[in-house]
This record gives structure tokens, C-alpha cells and sequence, in this order.
């Protein structure tokens, strides 16, 4: 089982002390990556939830050797000691509550204890959620800060510093000293002792301000702090905690406290000397940290743009195009090295001294709003199974081709230009994504959207690659492919350069390359593409479109039809089916003769349909968010969304889909795994590529093939759906398929319709289906279509059935 896909900037990473390895949540686990090549290169596993905060042991003063010690915090409300260098577990506490943040101090930043000392015991302060489920009761607290012994594994005697309404993120100076939350439009800072212990009191204070606060930092040697704010101002109080911290006298330095002629911009009787204003963000602050030396203050936010301020004068100079909102700063113990967390999934290593990205670690790009009007029509992903890739949409009108086997980017391919800008309306949505089976054409559309009803436009582009790194190229511009209409699906012949479109406008358009694309290493040949033919049928809406495996027919779905094309002649061969809502979905199974079917509406559906026959196999009662069918077999899955009211949903709990695994002529699922955020999920068959796993496997073995579930949030899973490892924790195996109602019928009843007098249910079908009985007109039809006997034999049986038998006498 492969998992991946996890977000790298949840929270904010941390520098090993060599400055080599960046040690980054992801999920339950913490990846280590290398500075050098962005490749991760160790994992630490252990937390049965989100890893929330990860905190490097510094090295010994003197550092005579490089400590490869962290500690880790998770929502499953566990701490645990690492040597990642191994990577080893070496110690675990359990304080049973979702830890939201933490901070390991003071004793872990201070000189070592004598040798006739004792060692004093660590401490960390931890920001803490309910361990059940947050009362929704107006008013509630719902946020702790608390003191926790590491030593001692335990919590310091119940100690609770703070409560808030929801759970806040904890900002440590980098002495150790000052530790503080933001608390809406106040900050908390708490003074830590030298010495701490458990039953000692933390000092606090309170500094307010007339807008919610978006972020914390502290100086690393002076009484400064810095937070900004949702309107994009950053304050810094100089002094502060000089009456609490520091002495109890009126007088400081020989200055009265109370005069507000002496302290310009502190309000009221926050403990500070002064408070200064800088305004340069549009939006919220959503990082703020000194410098090591403190001489700078770096700040961020959605603008995409780091900006460098110096202390003393407010001059600024900026990073700019990082191309996606910043989320987090931090340095390194190499001061010409830090990192910048960005809202894409992004990590850059940024070269301090001239301000350039050395390095970058990849996530999968979590996926990009859509206006609501698009949100039923837009593919967001789509598979490259031979490969082993997904291609996602992502902000910023761009693809990224991700490797699920590496759980790493593979290339990028910019739709339209156009740099990160904050606040814009978004203008342009990419509506539709689909690739040839060979990984080799890509093809995309673009709706503009329009403005008080005018200037949309809606672009059909194909793009060719030459290599597995999957740069691909424009090679042809369509505009307006199906007049005013908007395009509903777009699919690739499995062999030729073909592609179909169709529009809900109520046509088809089928598209051929000038000439045959070599897809080869370090070979490209650019070839434009044009429309060979044009159908439609009754004018109906083309909502899908399938190839066969061989490419001879083409399926188009006309709403709530099933047509059947010669896709060279454009010729219409059949037409069957007639449901109750629109098919949004066609997929041939396999080298099968089968085809799979997909509604939605409130008559959602999956049915399986004969081509010999044309006519419907079996069918279900299904919300199909997505359906995968293998390329040679005769398997497919179907994803299904579960709706809330659901008796199936309620028994699961977090669990709010499933995937069903079938044979095409079997109703019967060969497996049921139950998932979590299947609403907007995807499924694929994917080809096997570990080459020791496929010398252990023949070509006819289905288990070289794996099953990949991408979530909403573009999480993903990898595993053998005729395998054991299904049921690991994660994916749920079911064992029967009970809530599901099974709509269709089977034999003769799917093409004429129910008997009544029959009993379709009970299992009739004999060895050999029209025996002789004392009443065969029961069992005379029953059994599969396939299966019954020819007409001839059944009329004579059935006319006999009817003819009173007498006993012959011989004279």
C-alpha cells in the first residue's frame, strides 16, 4: 500500500542543526528531506493522527558533536522523542488531548547542568483542543494552553495558563524566555522562569489592539515583539513586560510608567514603552519572524511576496513572485539558508544573501476554487495509468503531473500566463482536463468567464509531449468548438490520434491530428488538429463520451440515451437505453463488450450494459462521483458518495464514500472498501511499475494491476484490490453490499420487462434450463440472457407444456 499527497506546510518545518535535512509535517508522519537535492530521504512513523509540531533539539553548548534528537506533537495527543537520524522512536508521551501546537522549553535552550547539579526536567508548553467532539453551545472554550512535564510524562499538576475559543498556535522567543498567543485583538505573553518547575506561576501579560491579530513574533535578544494584523499592519511594542518581568517599582530607568506622553502608541496600561505602525500588506500578516541577529523582520501574507524590513529605519526591500500565498518563514542554523512555506503545497530554500531560491520541495497542489456554476462540470484530475501519474488543476492556471509511486512532482505545464495576483476576481477556470491512454496528448478547456453577459469565450487546446518528464507543448487552439455552447467531455481513441468533444449544446465533434506523434525520448513532432466529423442526435444535450478498447465504436451519452458511433464514418449504428436522469459518465470495460453507465440526479444510477445485446445487464441505485474499468480485464470500480441521510453513512462515522469493485457480468462486488471525502474524489486503474514486483507476476495476474483513490483534497492511496493490504488503517473493507438498492434485472425480464407471475428473485436457474417438469412454464425463461436456449427448443417445450398428456393404448 502507497500512500501520499499529504500537505507539506500544515505546519511550519524545521532545520536539522547541520542545516543538511528539513524535517516537515505531512500528515501522521514527519518527512526528512535533503537540503541539497529536495528529495525526501527518511520518514519518522508512529502518530495515528496529524503531526501539528516538530521541534529540533539544539545542538549542545559547546557543539561538539551534531544532535539528530526532535520532538514531535499530534492531534492524537501523543509527544514523542525521535533520533531521526536512525530513524528510531525513543520515547513517547500521552497527555490525551489534540495538541493544536507546542513548544519544547526552557531547559532544552539553556547551558547543560553541572556535573553536581541535577539535570532539571524539560518542559513544554502546549496549546490543547477537547479531547471529544467541541460543544457547540455559544461562547464555549474550546482552546488550552497547558504546561506538560516531558520528564516526567505527565501534565504539570493540571496546570491550565489560558483558555480560548478555538485552539491558537504558540510563538516561542528564540531564547526561550517569552512564549505567546494572539487571542483576537489581544496578545498573551507569558515570562518563563530560569529555573522552571512545576508548581512555579508564569508571568503574563496583555497588549491589545483595535483588529484581530494574524500573527506573533519575538525579538531574539531584545524585549521587542512584533504581530500583524487582518488589514495587512504590522505593530511592534519595544520594552514590553517592563513593570511585570522585570521590577515592581513605578519608575523604570527613571521614567514614570503611567505617563502616556512617554510610551507614544500603547493603549490604555499595556505594559510597553512604545508602539510603532507599519503598513504595507493589502491583506492579513500570515508570518512575521526576526532575523537571528535581529537587525530584520521578515513578513508575509497572500501577496506572494517576502518582505525584508530593517528594524531600526522601516526600509524595506522584497522577494517578490513566489507565486503563491506565504504561509510561514523560518531559519536555519546556517544564517545564509531559511525556508518559506507557501498555500500551494511548496517549500522554497532560500539563499539569504542574495535573495534567490535555491531549492524547492514539491507537494501535490491542493485543489483550486471554481465558481459555482462550474462546480458539477470541471474534471479537477485525471489519470495517467501506464505511468503511474495525476495530473491536477491548480491555481495560478496551471497542470502539475505528480508521481504517485514517488509522492513528487514531475513537471508543470502553464495553461495561460499569468503571475500570482492577490484579490483578483477570478476570470478564468480550467473546465475540463483529459489525456490520451499513451500519457502522450493532453488536452484542456478554458472558459472566460463573462462580465454582465458579455466577452465569455471557451478555448480547446491539445498539447503533445516528447518526453516522460511530460513537458508538453501547445500544439492547436480551438475557439468556441461548439458555437456558444460550453464543452461537457472530451475523449481520446485508444490508438489513433483521435479525440471526441462533446456539448451540452446538443452535438459531438470528433478531432484527428495532421499526422501519426512519435512519443519518444528527445523526439517531438508538432502536428495541428481538426475537426474530421460532426453528430448530433434529436438535438439533445451531449453530456459523455467512451472509445471501445479497439477504438471501433465511440458511445456518446445524449442525455439520457446511450448512442453508438462508427467513429471513422460518423456513422450512428445503435441506440439504446432510455433513464430517468442525464449519463455523465461512459466507460467501456476493458476488451469486454461491456459498458458502464453513470447518472446523477435524484435518480442516480450505475448500470452495466450489453453490447451484443443492447440492452442493460444489471444496475444500482448509485451517487457515482467517479468510475475506473481496466484496460484488458473484465473489472471495474465504481466510487460512490454516500449521502448523509444514508442508515450506511450514520454507522460509519468520518467514512462518507465507498469503492466497489466488480465483475462486468456479476451485480455481486468482488470487494467493498469504505473511504473518506469521496465527494469530488477520482479512482484509476494503475499499471504496476516496482520491476521486482513484476517479475513475480505473470502478464495474466489482475494483482499487477494497483487501485488509486484521490480525495477531495488530493490525498491519495495506492493499493492491490486483491490483495490483504486493503484493509490496513486508512480504507475500510466491507463484506456486503446491503445498503445498496439494486435496481435492474437480469435475462429476459431486462428486455421485456417484470413478469408478475414470476418469481425473479429466488434462484430458478437448472443445469439445463427447459427440462421437463410438471410445470414448466415457470422455469422456462428463467436464467441469463446469455444462457437460454434457442427459441426454437423453447416454444416446442412451451406448446407441449400446454397439451394435455394421455396415456397411448396399443392394440
Amino acid at each position: 500500500m502507497i500512500r501520499g499527497g499529504k500537505s507539506f506546510v500544515s505546519s511550519p518545518p524545521a532545520f536539522s542543526n547541520d542545516a543538511k535535512k528539513l524535517l516537515v509535517c505531512a500528515g501522521n508522519t514527519v518527512s526528512i528531506f535533503s537540503i541539497s537535492t529536495g528529495l525526501q530521504i527518511a520518514e519518522l512513523e508512529g502518530h495515528k493522527a496529524r503531526v501539528t509540531s516538530v521541534i529540533v533539539v539544539p545542538a549542545s553548548v559547546p557543539a561538539n558533536k551534531i544532535l539528530c534528537y526532535c520532538w514531535t506533537a499530534s492531534l492524537d495527543g501523543t509527544i514523542r522523542y525521535w533520533d531521526f537520524s536512525v530513524p528510531e522512536l525513543m520515547k513517547t508521551v500521552d497527555i490525551r488531548f489534540p495538541i493544536l501546537s507546542m513548544q519544547v522549553i526552557p531547559s532544552l535552550f539553556s547551558q547543560p547542568a553541572e556535573n553536581n547539579e541535577k539535570t532539571p526536567d524539560l518542559f513544554a508548553y502546549v496549546s490543547t483542543g477537547d479531547a471529544n467532539q467541541p460543544d457547540k453551545k455559544q461562547g464555549a472554550l474550546h482552546g488550552h494552553i497547558r504546561k506538560c512535564n516531558l520528564t516526567k510524562s505527565r501534565l504539570a499538576g493540571g496546570v491550565t495558563l489560558a483558555e480560548t475559543k478555538e485552539p491558537e498556535s504558540i510563538t516561542v522567543c528564540s531564547s526561550g524566555k517569552f512564549f505567546g498567543i494572539k487571542d483576537k485583538r489581544k496578545l498573551r505573553i507569558w515570562n518563563v522562569p530560569g529555573k522552571d518547575a512545576e508548581r512555579i506561576e508564569v508571568k503574563k501579560i496583555r497588549l491589545h489592539h483595535t483588529k484581530n491579530f494574524t500573527s506573533l513574533a519575538f525579538h531574539p535578544t531584545e524585549r521587542i515583539v512584533a504581530a500583524g494584523d487582518v488589514t495587512g499592519r504590522i505593530l511592534i511594542w519595544r520594552d514590553f513586560g517592563n513593570r511585570t518581568f522585570c521590577s515592581n517599582d513605578k519608575t523604570i530607568n527613571g521614567r514614570l510608567m503611567n505617563n502616556d506622553d512617554e510610551r507614544p502608541g500603547v493603549r490604555g496600561d499595556d505594559d510597553a514603552d512604545s508602539c510603532s505602525t507599519w503598513h504595507w500588506h493589502s491583506a492579513g500578516v500570515k508570518l512575521l519572524l526576526f532575523s537571528s541577529d535581529g537587525a530584520y523582520l521578515y513578513s508575509g501574507g497572500r501577496e506572494g511576496v517576502l518582505v525584508v524590513w530593517q528594524l531600526d529605519t522601516g526600509k524595506k526591500k522584497f522577494l517578490p513572485r513566489i507565486g503563491s500565498p506565504i504561509l510561514s518563514f523560518i531559519n536555519s542554523p546556517d544564517p545564509l539558508l531559511s525556508s518559506i512555506s507557501c498555500a500551494n503545497n511548496q517549500i522554497h530554500i532560500v539563499k539569504m544573501s542574495s535573495m534567490e531560491i535555491l531549492k524547492s520541495i514539491d507537494g501535490i497542489k491542493p485543489p483550486c476554487p471554481i465558481p459555482e456554476v462550474y462546480e458539477g462540470s470541471c474534471s479537477g484530475f485525471v489519470f495517467d495509468s501506464t505511468a503511474g501519474l495525476v495530473a491536477v488543476r491548480a491555481e495560478n492556471y496551471c497542470i502539475q503531473f505528480y508521481s504517485l509511486f514517488d509522492d513528487r512532482e514531475i513537471s508543470e505545464v502553464q495553461i495561460c500566463e499569468r503571475n500570482h495576483q492577490p484579490g483578483d476576481e477570478l476570470t478564468l477556470v480550467i473546465t475540463l482536463l483529459a489525456l490520451s491512454l499513451d500519457g502522450c496528448v493532453m488536452s484542456t478547456v478554458e472558459t472566460r468567464l463573462s462580465e454582465e453577459g458579455m466577452g465569455g469565450l471557451v478555448s480547446l487546446k491539445f498539447w503533445t509531449c516528447g518526453s516522460q518528464k511530460k513537458n508538453f507543448s501547445l500544439s492547436t487552439i480551438v475557439y468556441e468548438p461548439h458555437r456558444e455552447s460550453g464543452v461537457s467531455s472530451i475523449a481520446f481513441h485508444p490508438t489513433h490520434r483521435m479525440a471526441v468533444s462533446t456539448s451540452r449544446g446538443g452535438d459531438f465533434k470528433i478531432w484527428v491530428g495532421s499526422n501519426e506523434m512519435q512519443c519518444k525520448a528527445q523526439m517531438q513532432q508538432k502536428a495541428g488538429w481538426t475537426c474530421h466529423a460532426v453528430g448530433s442526435y434529436k438535438k439533445k444535450p451531449m453530456t459523455a463520451a467512451a472509445f471501445s478498447a479497439d477504438g471501433s465504436v465511440l458511445a456518446v451519452a445524449a442525455e439520457t440515451f446511450i448512442t453508438l458511433w462508427d467513429p471513422e464514418k460518423n456513422v450512428l449504428v445503435a441506440v439504446i437505453g432510455d433513464g430517468l436522469e442525464p449519463i455523465v459518465n461512459l466507460s467501456f470495460v476493458g476488451q469486454s463488450e461491456y459498458l458502464v453507465s453513470a447518472s446523477q440526479g435524484s435518480n442516480a444510477g450505475v448500470s452495466v450494459w450489453s453490447m451484443s445485446k443492447l440492452s442493460v445487464t444489471w444496475s444500482y441505485k448509485l451517487q457515482a462521483e467517479a468510475v475506473a474499468c481496466t484496460d484488458d480485464g473484465s473489472s471495474f470500480a465504481v466510487l460512490v458518495h454516500l449521502p448523509e441521510s444514508s442508515k450506511l453513512r450514520k454507522s460509519l462515522g468520518s467514512e462518507d464514500g465507498a469503492i466497489l469493485l466488480f465483475k462486468d457480468q456479476d451485480p455481486v462486488p468482488a470487494g467493498t472498501w469504505f473511504v473518506k471525502k469521496a465527494l469530488g474524489g477520482g479512482i484509476a486503474f494503475i499499471h504496476q511499475t516496482n520491476p521486482v514486483a513484476l517479475e513475480e507476476k505473470s502478464d495474466e495476474d489482475p494483482s499487477s494491476l494497483l487501485l488509486a483513490y484521490v480525495n477531495a483534497d488530493h490525498e491519495y492511496i495506492l493499493f492491490d484490490p486483491y490483495g490483504e493490504q486493503a484493509s490496513e488503517q486508512g480504507i475500510v473493507r466491507g463484506k456486503s453490499l446491503a445498503a445498496f438498492q439494486e435496481t435492474g434485472q437480469f435475462g429476459y425480464a431486462s428486455i421485456y420487462g417484470e413478469l408478475p407471475e414470476f418469481n425473479l428473485k429466488r434462484d430458478q436457474t437448472p443445469a439445463i434450463p427447459f427440462a421437463p417438469s410438471e410445470r414448466p412454464w415457470e422455469t422456462i425463461f428463467s436464467g441469463s440472457s446469455h444462457s437460454l436456449p434457442p427459441l426454437t427448443k423453447l416454444c416446442s417445450s412451451f406448446l407441449e407444456s400446454l397439451l394435455e398428456k394421455r396415456t397411448a393404448v396399443m392394440e
